[in-house]
């Protein structure tokens, strides 16, 4: 559907405005009549340009800065030109290919993410951030428990992209080795390739349809698991690069540095802000105060979500000034992405 803005420019209010901000983008300096007149394509005075852009300045998607007689996008400036003005290109195999060398695609998920967001912030030179899920959300392939004494147990589970983790849990009561094994076999057996949540939710439905010596074999099983894999709250977020924003245009004010910097350290909010784009599906783009998060106002922020067998696990993307070459971040953020997601298939399609 057409937007406001779409509405209200003509063909040639259009190319003056792509003209204009490709220009900022590349310089950083704002951009006047005259060298629009150089740049745009167009057989027009400079008379006419600085009407055209007297006109966009009216409207919203430029601004003045100062007493310059050169012109810079507004916010809503760069979303008409992001939505209806840039060509987005996606990245050609051999660029692809260097960003999945650079990535540990057969390494545990924790190594692989890790890697995405350093790969983020060198690639773009800007702030990379990517959530990390829940252990829960991936399927385990094995599991293995060691009686510790008394009601101790270090519970050894290998998961399905490859993560080891080793835990010394408390259980209701005190297992026996040969307890222990006869139910790591059971699990095992039954409940390879299944999340956590979804064992304990079957274990439960299916002890009221078995037999005594069966059902308290569940139950000892629903016990150990309970106890090794509890509910962890929310997903964590990984960022790297955040010096890259020190001395980007628009964002050399102090306060405004130490107030982003504050929500890297926080992680709250930001978090909330990264797991409400995982809800929507492709890429996602906020510049400046859309987010409506005050921290990011002078910022703009790229996701697209990551996961397995259509299953959404999170999302990962960059965060940078308003003045950002959109149609080069933008296909690396949609690549990576998709990196991501299939070493996390193949890890899965292994077991």
């Amino acid at each position: 559907m057409p937007s406001f803005f779409d509405k209200k420019l003509d063909a040639r209010a259009r190319q003056l405005l792509r003209a204009l901000i490709a220009q900022y983008i590349a310089d950083g300096q704002p951009v006047g009549s005259r060298t629009l007149a150089r740049h745009a394509g167009l057989d027009v005075s400079a008379a006419t340009i600085r009407n055209v852009m007297s006109d966009l300045e009216e409207i919203g998607l430029l601004a003045a800065p100062h007493t310059s007689a050169g012109r810079v996008p507004t916010a809503q400036g760069y979303r008409v030109f992001v939505d209806s003005l840039l060509e987005l290109k996606p990245l050609d195999e051999p660029q692809i290919e260097k960003l999945r060398r650079e990535l540990p695609t057969q390494a545990p998920t924790q190594d692989l993410l890790n890697g995405v967001s350093a790969l983020l912030s060198e690639v773009t030179h800007f702030v990379g951030v990517v959530t990390v899920p829940k252990r829960e959300e991936f399927p385990f392939r094995h599991i293995d428990f060691v009686a510790l004494g008394g009601n101790r147990v270090l519970t050894i589970l290998v998961f399905a992209d490859n993560d080891v983790q080793n835990r010394v849990v408390t259980t209701q009561r005190a297992y026996s080795a040969s307890e222990l094994e006869q139910i790591a076999n059971f699990l095992n057996a039954n409940f390879a390739g299944l999340r956590m949540a979804e064992i304990r939710e079957r274990l439960q439905r299916e002890m009221l349809e078995t037999s005594r010596s069966l059902s308290q074999l569940m139950a000892a099983a629903i016990d150990v698991t309970q106890q090794a894999f509890p509910d962890q709250g929310g997903a964590d977020m990984l960022v790297a690069g955040q010096i890259n924003l020190m001395g980007s245009q628009g964002l050399s004010d102090m306060d405004r540095l130490r107030e982003l910097f504050e929500a890297f350290q926080r992680k709250r909010d930001l978090l909330l802000l990264l797991e409400n784009c995982s809800r929507a599906e492709g890429v996602r783009l906020f510049i400046g105060e859309e987010s409506g998060f005050t921290a990011l106002d002078g910022c703009s922020l790229i996701t697209a979500p990551y996961g397995v067998e259509g299953r959404v696990l999170g999302v990962l993307g960059v965060i940078g000034p308003t003045r950002m070459a959109y149609q080069r971040v933008i296909p690396v953020v949609q690549a990576t992405a998709q990196i991501v997601s299939n070493a996390l298939n193949q890890a899965q399609q292994a077991t």
